[in-house]
């Protein structure tokens, strides 16, 4: 009998945060956000982030602190489902930034208001030179052909299947991945021949795989919303943030990666 859905997200929370690295582990033991700089002190702020905002918000972030220098910003990544069980959960955290709105509206009562930073579009990534000659959706149907996608509970996945069933495809995956970079790392090892992905993603491995487009009238936009946690113990520094990702800077630095402007 499957488990109910606040169990899922408690244990989906325990496990991430067991799992996290050196940027949010401060977090799972409850640090102070502080640290020493110099004469003075900086404040950090811990922003859990979708996946695949992972390349763009490096750049994002550094930026950010350069213009900051009196704060210091720590990214967690997963897939926006993940993010949510981790917020449901109170994780210390200080502002989130999903992959879809689904996501973010679910969280109604634990955010500030949110905003959009960003949108985003689906390809086909392909290994690299596109040995199977995959040049669209339905492309996807055949038995022969090797293909992941992201789980349905996750942006990505979801919005694949939203693709394919508008154009009345059934696309058997050898996989479904937690994040659209489990998607993108299948067809980059080989494991794959192909997966629908975010555009963002797949110009990230330009040496690795090839994105085939899909047209306008059979895609789907994702939209990222941004938003202040209410369990911020740095609701200032959050908010700066937060608006920062509005900026003319921050955009230009998204559009740089390849979302398209909110």
């Amino acid at each position: 009998m499957p488990r109910p859905r606040t169990a899922r997200r408690t244990a989906a929370a325990t496990a991430l945060c067991a799992a996290l690295i050196v940027p949010l582990a401060a977090g799972c033991g409850g640090g102070s956000g502080d640290e020493a700089s110099g004469s003075g002190k900086k404040t950090t702020i811990k922003v859990l982030a979708a996946a695949s905002l992972t390349d763009v918000f490096k750049k994002a972030g550094a930026a950010y602190e350069k213009a900051h220098p009196d704060t210091v910003v720590k990214f967690s990544y997963a897939g926006s489902q993940q993010l949510a069980a981790q917020v449901e959960q109170d994780f210390p955290a200080d502002a989130l930034v999903t992959a879809d709105t689904r996501t973010m509206d679910g969280l109604k009562g634990r955010t500030g208001t949110p905003v959009t930073i960003a949108h985003n579009r689906l390809v086909i990534a392909t290994g690299k030179g596109n040995p199977k000659k995959v040049m669209d959706l339905k492309d996807l149907t055949d038995s022969k052909l090797k293909v992941v996608l992201a789980a349905p509970e996750v942006p990505v996945g979801r919005y694949s299947q939203q693709v394919l069933d508008k154009q009345h495809l059934k696309v058997k995956p050898v996989s479904q991945e937690q994040d659209v970079r489990g998607v993108l790392s299948k067809v980059e090892l080989g494991e794959a021949d192909a997966g629908i992905v975010y555009a963002t993603d797949a110009k990230t491995a330009p040496d690795k795989v090839d994105a085939v487009p899909v047209p306008d009238d059979q895609n789907a936009v994702a939209a990222y919303p941004a938003a202040t946690l209410k369990v911020s113990e740095h609701k200032k520094q959050a908010d700066s943030f937060v608006k920062w990702l509005r900026s003319a800077k921050a955009q230009q630095i998204l559009r740089d990666a390849g979302f398209q402007k909110p």
